[in-house]
Parts: structure tokens; sequence; C-alpha cells
């Protein structure tokens, strides 16, 4: 069954990547480059992690476990939203540098978290456990069969899985079928030519980074869930994966969809290398086990070299925009 196994850890893996990179679409549709994608991952699953603890502490009824995911979902995607604002006010406010703003916020979101978490559990008590009850069984649903569809889809399965195909078809409606999605998009093409129809530029941008944050510190509990192992303070470099997932993608929900799977699945590789007869050993180098470690972000810098001259970014992004300017 190790292909099972591959098809539902690529799938648990590619669902992080896909929520983020569609956050970081919908800021830079916006005209807002969102380079603290990471740093909102964080403190969103941060958030959520500690709400989950309370409520495995606290004992509450076991029959609502997954309405308490949901809340811890909701929890982590709010978060997200307050910490995103930081750089929209920096950015668009006081139109400071949007790459130096970003980077700001990752490096402050992994050194808070752990201020947090030591000031909870403990000096050195960095790891926040997350409750095993958080997976939704198989057996919860009634499933016995075992083959590789059954175990490619509820093997790893949590409620971010569906909540993240929601989002995703939700996104393509929104975008593509509603005044706010154009007037979002044309905020990053041509902002001067939307306030000349009446846009308010500052609030569609306000509202891009907002939804960014938003799916954002989702992408950080469903990142937490997936790893399995508790909450670190880091989610391992995703957000800037989900950068390159999003310009793979070309900005657009199904792209990003299909570049999330792609690039989920060498990252499934490299955990399962050991166990696939077929994979190169390397056994006549040091350290070769970190070979297949480092493939994900290998093919991750390949590709955004072979792709880069067809990508076609938001015209706007990165640019503060200026009222009085035409």
């Amino acid at each position: 069954m190790i292909i099972g196994d591959i098809l539902s850890a690529t799938l648990i893996f590619a669902v992080p990547l896909m929520l983020v990179a569609l956050g970081g679409m919908f800021s830079e549709r916006s005209g807002v480059v969102n380079i603290a994608l990471e740093g909102i991952m964080i403190m969103g699953a941060l958030a959520a992690c500690l709400f989950l603890r309370y409520v495995d502490d606290a004992g509450f009824d076991e029959k609502y476990r997954q309405l308490y995911v949901l809340a811890a979902i909701v929890i982590a995607g709010v978060v997200g939203i307050l910490y995103s604002q930081l750089l929209a006010f920096a950015s668009i406010k006081l139109k400071s540098n949007q790459v130096i703003s970003g980077t700001a916020l990752n490096m402050l979101a992994p050194a808070l978290s752990v201020v947090v978490t030591w000031n909870i559990q403990g000096t050195a008590q960095t790891t926040i456990l997350i409750p095993s009850w958080v997976r939704i069984s198989p057996e919860a649903l009634g499933i016995t069969a075992d083959n590789v569809l059954t175990t490619f889809l509820f093997k790893s399965l949590f409620l971010t899985t569906p909540i993240a195909f929601l989002i995703l078809i939700l996104s393509i409606f929104f975008l593509y079928r509603t005044k706010t999605g154009l007037r979002l998009r044309a905020c990053g093409e041509h902002p001067q030519a939307a306030d000349s129809v009446g846009v308010n530029v500052y609030k569609m941008r306000y509202l891009g980074v907002g939804i960014s944050g938003f799916l954002a510190g989702i992408g950080g509990i469903a990142y937490t869930m997936a790893a399995g192992s508790g909450f670190l303070s880091t989610v391992a470099g995703y957000g800037f994966l989900a950068l390159a997932v999003m310009i793979f993608g070309n900005w657009k929900p199904v792209n990003i969809l299909f570049a999330s799977f792609f690039f989920a699945f060498f990252r499934i590789i490299s955990f399962y290398s050991k166990s696939l007869t077929f994979l190169p050993k390397f056994e006549n180098l040091v350290s070769s086990e970190y070979i297949y470690l480092i493939m994900p972000y290998l093919v991750t810098m390949i590709i955004l070299v072979l792709t880069s001259k067809r990508s076609r970014a938001p015209k706007a992004e990165g640019i503060p925009y200026d009222k009085g300017r035409r």
C-alpha cells in the first residue's frame, strides 16, 4: 500500500501549499507583495494549537471534537488576518517597501511564538502537541475498505482538506464572477484606472491582504496537522514554497491547485526515498540521506528558472499606490 500512502501524504501536504499560495495570490492580485506568508502561517498555527491544547486539557465532549477543530481553523484565520494587517498598514498606509516589511514580520513571528509558548508551557517547552483526535479516522466515517483510493482519501484526513477545496471553489467564483473580485484584480493591474472609475484602491488592497492573512493562517494549522509532530514555532519554509507555487501557478487558482500537488509530491518522495527501491541510494556519498531531502527545494528553483519567462505577475504588484499620481 506504499502507493496509497504516498498519494495520501501528497494530498495532506498539498492542502497547506494550496491555501497559502491562494492567499499570496489574493494579496498580489490587489497589488501588495506578501512575503510575510511564512510568519502569518506561524502565528495562525500558534493560536490554533493553543486553542486545541486548551480544549484537550479541559476534556470537552468528544461528540463535538470536529467542531472544536473548525473553531481552531477559524481562530487561525482570524489571527492571520490581524497579523497580516501589520503588513497592510506598513505597505498601504505608510507606503513602505513591501518586501522589507514582510521580511520583518517573518523574523518576528518565530521569536514571538517561542516567547508566547515558553510563557504558557514553561521555559524550553517549545513544542505544542496537537491532540490525536483532530484526525478524522475512516472508522468514524464508516469506511472499512482497504484499497489505494480509500487510503488516498481517508488515511490522513483532516477537516482542513474539504475546507481547502471549498475555499478553492469560492476563490475562483469570487475572483472571476464578482464585482469585488474584478475590482481587486484591477487594483493589481492598473490602480490609477480603477481609481478613476470610483474604486477605492486602498480598501481593495487592505481586503486582498486580509484574505491573504486568513488563508495563510489556516494554512499554518493545516501544515502543523499534516506534519503531525506538533507546533514547533516553524513551518519549515512552507510559506516561501507557497510563493513558488503561486508563481508557478501564474497567479491563477486552478493552476495553483495542480502546482501544489506537483511540489507536495516531490516533498513526499523525499520522505519515502528509503522505501522506494527503484530510487538510487547514493551509498558511496557521505550523508547521502540528505540528497532527497533537498530535492523539493532544488526542484522549486529549477521550475522557477524554467517558467519565469512565461510568468505574468500583476503589473502593479509591489508598487505603493499614490492617489495623486497619474
